[in-house]
């Protein structure tokens, strides 16, 4: 025979309005992948870990190869050269790009990502160089005017001035 104790049962009762009433749980960021042409290329989520950021990208429409992949510091894929991204999240001036490069400050640096013959890429990529929201040492993807995450048409070599000889911007997610 089970036993409810009134708080128990009084609980019991008030779950389903509980429910029906708490706003979902989650510190997930999302963004839609556009082309230059405004297509949909995929989703990325950003999940806050301890110390940094999960990365999750699933694009499709890239051409078939590595690509680069950075932080830009602005919530804004507005025009077709996604100009309105500005530069790689960064917390000093002036920026040193490259992960291979000792002397780096650039925060919005991330490997590089691979696209099938069929120009899909998926992966999953933890940087410890940014935070999810503001109030820590790290640069915040969610300040003031947000961040995007950007792809290019070549892979990053890690230590070429000022993006890594990334060339031009084939897709690009506002954060939010």
């Amino acid at each position: 025979m089970i036993r409810y104790t009134l708080a128990a049962l009084a609980l019991l009762a008030a779950a389903p309005a509980l429910a029906q009433t708490a706003p979902p749980v989650s510190d997930a960021l999302t963004g839609k992948l556009a082309g230059p042409d405004g297509a949909d290329l995929g989703t990325i989520t950003i999940k806050p870990a301890p110390n940094g950021v999960i990365l999750r990208v699933e694009a499709k429409g890239l051409t078939p190869g590595w690509h680069a992949m950075h932080f830009h510091e602005k919530a804004s894929c507005s025009d077709e050269k996604f100009a309105s991204a500005g530069g790689h999240v960064h917390s000093m001036t002036p920026v040193t790009h490259g992960l291979l490069n000792a002397d780096a400050n650039d925060a919005g640096d991330l490997p590089n990502l691979f696209a099938h013959a069929d120009g899909t890429a998926t992966a999953e990529v933890y940087s410890s160089l940014v935070s999810a929201k503001p109030g820590g040492k790290l640069p915040a993807l969610m300040d003031e005017d947000g961040s995007s995450v950007v792809i290019h048409a070549l892979p990053d070599d890690y230590t070429t001035q000022p993006i890594g000889g990334a060339g031009v911007r084939v897709a690009c997610a506002a954060i939010q």
